[in-house]
C-alpha cells in the first residue's frame, strides 16, 4: 500500500502497534454502499463486517455505534447504554464535518474527535472483525479486543432483535 493511501485509522493502528490487515476492493463507481454490497464486492462475510453509525444523544452529543453489517442499531438500547433518553442517527450531510470521513467510509478509529464508541456484543467470541479504514473500498481486519482496547469502547447489546 502506498503511504499516501493510508487513512487516519490505519496510521493510528500502526502508531499503537495494533496488528491489523488492510483489505482493499473496488467501490469507485458504486452507489450502493450497503454492508451487503460491500460483502459481495470484497468477499468479506457480512457478519464479520461491522458498520459505524454516527449518532447524537440528547445528553451526550455525538456517539458512534458499531454493529454487524447484517443488523441494525436499536436506538433505544443505544440510548440506555450511553446514558441518553433519546438517540438518533445524524443527518448524512453532517457526517464529514463531525468525523472527517464520508458516508460509506466512517471508521470508529481516527475521527476528528474521540467520540464515545459503543460496539455490539455480537463481537464476543469472534477472532476478527472488519471495520471501515476511513474511505470507501478499504476495510481493516483486526481482533475485536484490540478495537475495544484502542478506543476504550463499551461492548453492549445495541442491535435490533430479528
Amino acid at each position: 500500500m502506498k503511504k499516501s493511501s493510508k487513512t487516519n485509522a490505519i496510521r493510528y493502528l500502526e502508531k499503537c502497534s495494533i496488528p491489523h490487515e488492510v483489505i482493499e476492493y473496488d467501490m469507485e463507481n458504486e452507489e450502493d454502499l450497503s454492508a451487503q454490497r460491500v460483502s459481495e464486492v470484497s468477499g468479506i462475510p457480512i457478519d464479520m463486517l461491522y458498520k459505524t453509525i454516527v449518532c447524537r444523544g440528547d445528553k451526550t452529543g455525538v456517539i458512534l455505534a458499531c454493529v454487524p453489517g447484517n443488523s441494525e442499531v436499536d436506538m433505544r438500547k443505544l440510548a440506555k447504554a450511553s446514558g441518553n433518553k433519546k438517540v438518533e442517527a445524524v443527518p448524512v450531510k453532517e457526517i464529514l464535518s463531525l468525523t472527517g470521513y464520508i458516508r460509506g467510509g466512517v471508521s470508529p478509529i481516527g475521527c476528528k474527535k474521540d467520540y464515545p464508541l459503543y460496539i455490539s456484543d455480537t463481537i464476543s467470541g469472534k477472532d476478527k472483525i472488519c471495520i471501515s479504514a476511513g474511505r470507501k473500498g478499504c476495510q481493516i481486519a483486526l481482533a475485536p479486543d484490540d478495537l475495544v482496547a484502542v478506543r476504550g469502547a463499551m461492548v453492549c447489546s445495541i442491535t435490533k432483535e430479528s
